[in-house]
């Protein structure tokens, strides 16, 4: 039988770990002739098989308010309780609304009962599985005791009664086994470990003409060394090593690009980077305005890229992450072939290269040492192709679509009792 699949968050748009990785997720099943709908606040999928509620969205008035009135405080009012309940009711209603209107048969939660960035979501969440008998899977990324802005908190109740629930019913998918052991220490569930992944069964595209003039359209010149930072300019991304690395290999020809911009934690980081970037007198372009979900032309008639189009136009790839739930832009790296200097942030430690990826690595801080191999990567292309093609291999064994598409058998055959993938 095939599943109608109901996948549950609060957005579903753009490049974030969430929406990506839970396309792919999708994209998988319905190979195997599953078909996927979505429920969420913001949502860039098809209407026809969407559900949008803008009031499930983090960035919702509403919530917004919820927020402000229990983060940083050990105290709620009864207002504040009655105001999360009644939206909780509403996105309740809208859940099984959701689950009727497209005859969903197996529901996936994509962390929408992990990280607490909507609470009365999650709460919404965990009250329909325990009223309902839906098969359903919550697939966690990124859980609230990771990250130190939850800690000081009025809702204790109901952080251990639904991010994420212990409910018997509910398969639980984590993406690190470090999140793996936290999730059965802290709430004495099992959890299965599926890692992040990229289609490495399908080499990326050649080159077309749209791409031919990205360099000289981010102001580079034909002997300039594109260094790619492919993240957000937040802190935990740790750009300043990138700056370094960029000031230490002393030639005028390095030129740093940050693809992102500064996100939803403030511009200070941002000033401090352009500030850091100044004193060491180093080429930095932010090129945000240039990178988008699509090709396209902007208002003044510009080219548009995607994160993508740029990967292949880059000679190295700077990752000095303090933490990552996972690594996406390691493996998209990876599968562009360019060569990656990584921070050994925890999860890479563990999870990922113990796999034996060759790349430069700096632990915590960069080394004159590590700066040299950089230096040798970037002037040897015999070296340089031997590490990218010895990278791409050991991804596709371990982070490719096959691995997704066994655990996803295993996962739809432990809650529906029938082995369809």
């Amino acid at each position: 039988m095939n599943q109608r699949i109901g996948f549950v968050s609060t957005r579903f748009a753009g490049l974030d770990g969430v929406s990506l990785e839970s396309a792919k997720w999708a994209e998988v099943l319905w190979d195997h002739q599953h078909v996927s709908h979505w429920y969420a606040g913001v949502l860039d999928r098809s209407l026809d098989v969407s559900t949008c509620v803008p009031e499930a969205y983090f960035g919702h008035p509403e919530n917004i308010w919820i927020n402000e009135q229990i983060w940083g405080k050990n105290h709620r009012s009864s207002k504040v309780t009655g105001r999360i309940q009644a939206l909780t009711g509403y996105l309740k209603n809208t859940l099984y609304e959701f689950v009727q209107k497209f005859d969903i048969t197996v529901l996936v939660f994509e962390n929408a009962m992990t990280i607490p960035m909507h609470v009365p979501l999650g709460i919404a969440c965990t009250e329909f599985i325990n009223e309902s008998s839906i098969p359903a899977i919550a697939h966690h990324h990124d859980f609230y005791w990771e990250r130190p802005r939850f800690s000081v908190n009025a809702i204790h109740d109901y952080l251990d009664m639904a991010f994420p629930p212990r409910h018997p019913g509910l398969q639980h998918v984590v993406i690190n086994e470090s999140a793996r052991e936290e999730l059965s220490w802290r709430k004495g569930v099992h959890s299965i470990l599926v890692p992040n992944v990229l289609d490495f069964e399908t080499p990326p595209l050649e080159a077309d003409p749209y791409t031919e003039d990205i360099r000289n359209e981010l102001g580079l010149t034909p002997d300039d060394i594109m260094i790619l930072q492919p993240t957000r300019v937040v802190p935990r991304k740790g750009i300043e090593h990138a700056i370094s690395l960029v000031e230490m290999l002393g030639d005028p020809k390095y030129k740093l690009v940050i693809s992102h911009e500064a996100g939803d934690e403030g511009m200070e980081y941002l000033d401090h980077i352009r500030n850091m970037a100044d004193d060491a007198g180093i080429d930095i372009r932010f090129v945000s305005t240039r990178i988008g979900e699509f090709r396209q032309l902007d208002s003044e008639g510009r080219k548009v890229y995607t994160l993508w189009d740029l990967y292949p136009h880059a000679d190295l790839v700077t990752y000095p992450s303090l933490y990552e739930g996972f690594g996406n832009a390691f493996l998209e790296a990876v599968y562009f072939k360019v060569p990656v200097l990584v921070n050994r942030y925890s999860i890479f430690t563990r999870d990922i290269e113990p796999k034996g990826f060759r790349v430069p690595i700096m632990d915590g801080i960069l080394t004159r040492k590590t700066v040299e191999q950089v230096r040798q990567v970037l002037d040897d292309p015999a070296l340089r192709q031997e590490m990218v093609d010895h990278n791409y291999a050991l991804a596709k064994r371990f982070f490719s679509y096959s691995v997704l598409r066994r655990s996803l058998r295993t996962l739809i055959t432990n809650i529906t009792g029938l082995d369809e993938l």
